[in-house]
């Protein structure tokens, strides 16, 4: 039971998962601050889409 205790501690299966993850959240980071910054712009691009097309 004590060995099966230690592997669970020593184990490091999970640690590409969880770097993994990490990048992910840093990506969903910088996506989110990328719209909050370009939302101006991208308003004003579709109006003009949407004003070509009428």
């Amino acid at each position: 039971m004590l060995a099966k205790m230690k592997n669970l501690v020593v184990e490091e299966d999970g640690q590409g998962l969880s770097e993994y993850g990490l990048i992910l959240a840093g990506v969903v980071v910088v996506a989110a601050a990328a719209v909050v910054t370009l939302t101006g712009a991208l308003d004003t691009l579709w109006g003009r889409i949407a004003s070509v097309l009428k």
